[in-house]
């Protein structure tokens, strides 16, 4: 029993870390800017699931006349964030 115990403990402590590293967190949390980000997943002509240069996965929202119709996965594009909006973006 207790060897069951301990090796469930070790894989729930192994996989928790995994975990975070992959977290998604809403664009209206990281700071007005510019960055360049690769696309993971374009979910449809306004969305876009990317990861930052610092791990962090995030989904970006078109604004404007502007839509995400031309990115594809493992693009790099540079985006300009203003309130976790994209504004302007370009294809790198």
């Amino acid at each position: 029993m207790r060897q069951v115990l301990a090796v469930g403990l070790f894989v729930a402590v192994s996989v928790v870390p995994s975990f975070a590293l992959a977290a998604a967190i809403d664009a209206s949390l990281v700071p007005d800017g510019t960055y360049v980000v690769k696309v993971e997943k374009v979910e449809d002509a306004q969305h876009v699931l990317v990861m930052m240069d610092n791990g962090v996965e995030t989904t970006l929202v078109a604004t404007g006349g502007i839509d995400f119709s031309k990115v594809k996965a493992n693009d790099s594009v540079k985006v300009s964030l203003v309130k976790g909006k994209v504004p302007v973006f370009r294809v790198q």
